[in-house]
């Protein structure tokens, strides 16, 4: 059965996390899996076990403490985050595979624009030049998910000078936009969900 999608725009994080969570709580074994597709104004997002010095300085900016792991990162507008609420049992795979697909889906995508993207061994994400292009953080609940992954269309990159993203102080970000990607957010959105949809069924 093939993920429903849904593209909610831009929309505030907190009330998208919240509904995450009731859709994973309320959800039974014949619930479709489901793609969200977003845009969130400035935010910074703490995962379980994120330390708080690594906001270095927030400024307006709200800090959220969440549920997913990993450390901080940065949302905010032209950056596209596709939350993966998905049952794993059902998948036939694990967290691990889940966050390989996730991160291959970023790299197919990349791949159409003729940019290299990459893994980097106990990081996970893509990178592009060792550059961070996407961030991934995930929760599972009963063996379903939520959260999922963010990409940089054409984010302030300003934003994570202000912290220590994903834990590793002056790790580079990217975005499309310096890449030489000149689509727009809605027709990148369009390109990853194929990207994504083609990962998670894939053999």
């Amino acid at each position: 059965m093939q993920p429903v999608t849904r593209d909610l725009g831009r929309a505030d994080y907190e009330p998208v996390w919240r509904a995450m969570q009731a859709f994973t709580k309320a959800r039974d074994d014949a619930t479709a899996d489901e793609l969200w597709f977003v845009e969130h104004p400035p935010v910074f997002t703490l995962g379980l076990a994120a330390k708080p010095e690594h906001v270095l300085d927030a400024g307006a900016i709200p800090v959220v403490r969440i549920d997913r792991g990993g450390q901080v990162t940065y949302h905010g507008p032209g950056q596209l985050v596709a939350y993966a609420l998905l049952d794993l049992r059902r998948a036939g795979y694990g967290v691990k595979e889940l966050v390989r697909r996730l991160e291959q889906s970023v790299i197919d995508l990349l791949a159409g624009y003729s940019v290299d993207g990459a893994r980097q061994a106990g990081m996970p994400g893509v990178y592009v030049g060792g550059a961070k292009i996407a961030a991934i953080g995930l929760r599972v609940s009963r063996g379903c998910t939520y959260h999922g992954i963010s990409l940089n269309v054409d984010a302030d990159l300003a934003a994570f000078a202000r912290i220590n993203p994903c834990g590793y102080p002056g790790l580079a970000a990217t975005r499309l936009a310096d890449l030489g990607v000149r689509d727009t957010i809605d027709s990148v959105r369009q390109r990853w969900q194929a990207a994504l949809l083609a990962a998670l069924r894939a053999a």
